[in-house]
């Protein structure tokens, strides 16, 4: 069975830091269950070949498992944990300029019509035989690493297209066009996240988006299941987790670092987002 190979392949070569001696492929393991935990989704195909996983993002929520993939097309603040241990997974980061050069190499009539509307920034699909054989493929790249310079590159592109002719093709497609809206949205939380300390209005956001104010926050919330600011918001507390885990005692400097000009509304949104005023959630981080 392709999934029982699949397994195989990704357990014997599973890494400690995710990486592999492939560029841009990645496996995921867990082996115990684990509580909720924030990070950001990257540009991404995930390949679940056993257990579950459940991610968050605003108010939507996915699960995939064995057999199924999630593509995410815009790097997104996420919360997630695996429902269903022991798992591991096959991911591929997706880079824009391959996915373009690919659009740009297929015949007119190869691709399917494009949807209306801007599609999400997270979907889970069932993966293809097509699909689960390329990755198949490229992992046992891993057991001949002097094929992996040559034939690699060939398969990941297969994946691409597997990708971009798929279910979850639009937004695929979309994440290599330069005018695309989803493009121009995942530009705009690309400049957020790099400026997430900094007060901004969601006219100037906007205006670097190339949109008027009600389309940008119309797609933004459509894409990103969040407002500008909650987003912003996210990317803050997240930040200030990651500064907690090291710096404990410091909650009012990791509060002004992050952003905030207030602690008691720093904490209220802390306590809201994990459970914990920041105090207890930095001395359990450190147990």
């Amino acid at each position: 069975m392709p999934l029982d190979e699949l397994r195989a392949l990704l357990a014997r070569h599973v890494r400690p830091d995710q990486s592999t001696a492939i560029d841009d492929v990645l496996i995921a393991q867990a082996e115990q269950p684990e509580p909720p935990a924030p990070s950001t989704s990257g540009t991404v195909l995930a390949l679940i070949a056993q257990g579950a996983k459940r991610l968050a993002l605003g108010d939507r929520v996915y699960e995939y498992r064995a057999g199924q993939y999630l593509v995410a097309s815009v790097d997104l603040p996420v919360t997630g944990h695996y429902t269903e241990v022991p798992a591991i997974g096959f991911g591929l980061v997706l880079h824009p300029r391959m996915i373009a050069e690919l659009l740009l190499q297929a015949a007119p009539g190869d691709l399917p019509p494009a949807a209306g509307g801007t599609p999400l920034a997270l979907a889970v699909s069932n993966a293809s035989g097509d699909l689960l054989d390329a990755a198949i493929r490229l992992l046992r790249l891993l057991d001949r690493p002097r094929d992996i310079a040559v034939l690699a590159p060939m398969i990941k592109r297969e994946i691409l297209w597997r990708l971009v002719t798929g279910e979850q093709g639009a937004a695929v497609r979309q994440l290599g066009l330069a005018d695309s809206s989803l493009t121009h949205i995942a530009r705009a939380a690309g400049w957020i996240r790099d400026h997430y300390t900094q007060s901004f209005r969601v006219e100037d956001v906007a205006q670097l988006s190339g949109m008027s104010v009600s389309a940008f926050y119309r797609n933004f919330q459509a894409v990103t299941a969040m407002s500008p600011i909650q987003y912003q918001k996210q990317l803050r507390l997240q930040q200030a987790r990651l500064l907690l885990a090291t710096h404990p005692g410091d909650i009012a400097a990791v509060c002004y670092r992050v952003g905030y000009d207030s602690p008691s509304q720093f904490s209220r949104e802390y306590r809201r987002q994990f459970g914990a005023p920041p105090s207890q959630d930095a001395a359990r981080l450190r147990d």
